[in-house]
């Protein structure tokens, strides 16, 4: 059994920095992409960023280039989202996700952590 366990979200001010942190079980990290996506209180969900299966490239959501930064650790089966310089607007529940690293690019991901609350002050 698949799951995705998110953790690291909280309150914090501008200009702060977060690290989510996603803990796999039941897969193969390595061989999975890692996905991280958000939704704030009446959006629909959007993607963040995302850690190829290799680990050997990342791609980021225009909103967040330069500021946050995926990353894993295959041997911890643990996926990471630093978020630095955080702004009001990066207040969302965020959500770790996984699919097949071989599958096209369009499938979608299928499995899905229970997400971390991110709340971001003014």
């Amino acid at each position: 059994q698949v799951q995705l366990v998110e953790s690291g979200g909280g309150l914090v001010q501008a200009g702060d920095s977060l690290r989510l942190s996603c803990e796999a079980s039941g897969l193969m990290l390595r061989v999975y992409t890692m996905g991280w996506f958000r939704q704030a209180p009446g959006k629909e969900r959007e993607f963040v960023a995302a850690s190829s299966w290799g680990g050997g490239s990342t791609s980021y959501a225009d909103s967040v280039k330069g500021r946050f930064t995926a990353s894993r650790d295959n041997a911890k089966s643990t996926a990471y989202l630093q978020m630095n310089n955080l702004k009001p607007e990066d207040t969302a529940e965020y959500y770790c996700a996984a699919k097949w690293g071989m599958a096209p690019a369009t499938t979608p991901y299928n499995y899905w952590g229970q997400g971390t609350q991110v709340t971001v002050s003014s």
